[in-house]
This record gives C-alpha cells, structure tokens and sequence, in this order.
C-alpha cells in the first residue's frame, strides 16, 4: 500500500514547527565559525546567552503552544460564528501570545544580528511566520522590523559604521520594504480570495443541504398528495357508484315491486300478464344500467336518442308504469349537448319522476326541457300533496340520494337545482346547467 503524501498545510505546519529549530542551529553554528571576525569575546559571551534564551523560548513556544491559529484558521473564524464566547476568548488569547512569540524572537534575532550580521539566517524566520503569528493589522510591522533586521545584516552589520554603509542600509532596507509590502498585498489578496471562496462553498453545503431538505419534505408531500387523490378518487368513484345505483337499480326495483303488487291485485289474466311483462322489462332495463354504471358509461336511454328524444321516451314509460298522466315539452332551438351535461339532465329527470311517484301522489305531471342563449332548464312539475322545503333535513345529514344528489349533479357541471314546493300544491323542480356542446 502507498502512503498518502502530505498536504501543503501538513508541510507548513512542520516548518512552523521545526524551521526555527534548524535555522537558529545552522545560524548558530556560522555564528560560532565566524565569530573572531565578528565579535569580541563578551559578544561571544552574550550570543551565547541569546541562542539558549532563542532556544528555551521555542522549547515553550513548541511545547506550550502548539495550534495557535494562523491566517486559515482566523478565515475559518470569520466564516463560522457559531463557536461559544469561551472558545473565541481561547483564541484570542493565543493570537496575543503568538505575538509576543514574534516580538521576544524578532528582538533576540536582531541583537544576535547587530552582534553578528551572520546571524541574520535566523532572523530570515520571520518573513515566513509573521502571517502564522501576528493578527493582521500587526503583520506589516513585524515584516518591517525583519527587513531592518535584513537590511543591516546585507549592509555590513548594525550600525552603519559610515555614511555610505548608511546609505546602502537605506537602499537595501527600502528593497526590503518594498518587496514586503508588494508580497504583503499579494498575500492579502490571496487570503481573501481563499476566505471567498471557503465562504462561497460555505454557502453552497448550506444551500445543498437546504436544497436537500426541500427535496425531502417536496418528496413527502407528493408521496401525501398522492395518497389524498387516490383517497378522493376511491371515495368520488364510490359516490358515483351509490349515486346510479339509486338512480337505476333503486329506482328499477322500485317499479318491479310496484307491477309486482299490481300482478297479484289483479283478477283479469291478461291484465296479470302485462304487469309482469312490464316487471320483466324493467329488471332487464335495470340490469344493463347496472353494467353501465360499473362501466362508468352513460345512461342507456342516450346511447342511440338525443336528450330531448330520451327524455321523451322516460316520462311516456313512466307514466305507464306510474299510471299518472305525464306530458313532455322541449322548448327553444334543440342542439347536441355534450354527454355529461346530457347524462345529468336526464338523470335528475328520472329522479324528479321517481319521487313523484313515491311521494307526491300527484295524477299530472308536466316535464318541460327548455333551450336557451348559453343555459339549459329542465322544470318537473306535479301536482301532488307538496311539502315543506324547509322542513327537510340539511344536505348531507338525510343519507339519502335524492333531492341533495341532483344539486350535486349539477353543482358538478356549475349548475344549479332550485325547489318550490307547498303542502297541498304540489312542487316544481327546475335544473339549469350550462349550454355546452357536443364537439
């Protein structure tokens, strides 16, 4: 198996570790080569003293230290402010001793320098670190005090002896300078762009997760809005169903009962005979609504005549059946209308004629099919014993189809069924629904 190589990060943070190490070794031991050159003996002496002091501070630095943030990790900070108040008191408090760090080094650098200019490749170290270190307004400063630092060692050590030495001093310090602030901006630059771009892909695991939760809960409600519609197309098909059943099978069964009861009130044979065959037909009439309605087809009556024609044809049957003088009128310019609105008309008629005939004891019944500008009216009258509108029970409470399941027919289409009626003067039915066309 091939280790993983390390990443830029784990590098620098062993250079931040090790590097002061081994620059105040090497810096040391060419302080120490070229110190008769340089220096007098209590110079010695003192170098001496400074490289165990530098040392001991980077022993407590190293050990006690360790993780102070550097410029990522304060990015981080300002990109999250979701740490506690203890937590950003901690860093600051490593921030103010990384740069007492920086100050105490860069002082013991620069003395080991005007002591020995060689001992500037220890000095070198804050160049690399300061950005690790210091906050960012305190940056800038601790690159300039290493380029004096720098500049003395380049110009032939601290003082200047002479005018001149002083002026190469300025000269190398202001080459110093200018590169420190030049690569000081680039790397402003670049921390903020790297700041950007770890806020912009902040935003984005944000986003996605935001995205992500919509999804989820967009995926709940769809798997929710598909359980109520098929909970509501379950529970329509079912109303439709109870719907014609009342409307064909009740309302059949209700007439083979009654020439049922006329077969065995009757003494002429003949007369025995017709109502049994009118109970015949009725039970096979009934039969293929039934298979209509499970097919969820139209009403038979319409599957070869208009509507005015059905019509026509079911208030004649039923006064045969019902034996109450019945009469049908269709008024206005006929038109194919379009099936439900056929469909509707004709079933609402056929149940304004069954309670007439359970209920009214009406001997007339008038069934007037009416054309009109964008309007069509079907008006059932009787004269039967009436009752009171007001006396019914509200809709959807009496259990029944009747009278609440024709306004449900039409209120399906936009139409209306209005109600008159008087104890003792029979009662007026009228449905209107819209003009629509057969395409």
């Amino acid at each position: 198996m091939t280790s993983q190589a390390p990443s830029a990060e784990e590098r620098w943070g062993k250079f931040y570790r090790w590097g002061p190490y081994g620059l105040l070794a090497f810096a040391s031991a060419v302080g120490a080569g070229t110190a008769s050159f340089f220096m007098t003996r209590g110079e010695m002496y003192a170098a001496g003293v400074l490289v165990a002091g530098a040392f001991v501070l980077q022993v407590w630095w190293d050990r006690g230290r360790r993780g102070l943030p550097g410029r990522s990790d304060r990015s981080e900070q300002g990109r999250s402010d979701q740490g506690d108040r203890s937590d950003h008191g901690d860093r600051l408090e490593r921030a103010s001793d990384g740069s007492l760090y920086f100050a105490v080094r860069t002082a013991i650098a620069f003395v080991l320098t005007w002591l020995n200019p060689l001992f500037s490749i220890f000095a070198v170290i804050g160049y690399f670190d300061a950005n690790h270190l210091l906050p960012p307004r305190r940056v800038r400063t601790g690159l300039l005090v290493t380029a004096v630092t720098m500049a003395g060692s380049q110009s032939g050590g601290l003082p200047p002896a002479s005018p001149s030495a002083w002026m190469l001093f300025g000269v190398i310090f202001a080459l110093h300078a200018a590169l420190v602030l030049i690569f000081g901006a680039l790397g402003e630059k670049e921390a903020e762009e790297t700041r950007a771009k770890a806020a912009t892909m902040a935003e984005l695991e944000r986003t996605n997760a935001r995205l992500e939760q919509a999804l989820a809960e967009n995926a709940g409600l769809h798997t929710q809005l598909l359980l109520q519609a098929r909970e509501a197309g379950v529970d329509d098909e079912r109303r439709r169903l109870a719907a014609e059943i009342h409307d064909t099978l009740a309302q059949g069964l209700t007439g083979i009962i009654t020439q049922l009861q006329a077969v065995t009130a009757a003494d002429d044979p003949a007369v025995a005979r017709d109502h049994l065959e009118r109970a015949q037909a009725l039970a096979r009439q009934s039969l293929g609504e039934a298979r209509r309605s499970v097919q969820d087809l139209g009403p038979g009556a319409l599957e070869h005549d208009a509507l005015h024609e059905a019509l026509k044809k079911t208030v004649a049957e039923w006064s045969v059946r019902a034996g109450v003088r019945a009469e049908f009128t269709a008024t206005g310019t006929v038109e194919p209308l379009h099936e439900e609105i056929e469909a509707t008309l004709l079933r609402i008629g056929q149940e304004a004629l069954a309670n007439a005939a359970r209920h009214a004891r009406a001997t007339r019944v008038g069934v007037t099919l009416s054309y009109m500008d964008g309007e069509v009216t079907l008006d059932v009258r009787d004269d039967g014993r009436g009752f009171d509108p007001l006396a019914l029970p509200p809709r959807g409470e009496s259990g029944g189809f009747g009278l609440g399941g024709m306004r449900a027919r039409a209120e399906r289409l936009a139409g209306t069924v209005d109600i008159e009626s008087e104890p003792g003067h029979g009662t007026a039915i009228s449905a209107r629904v819209p003009l629509v066309r057969h395409d």
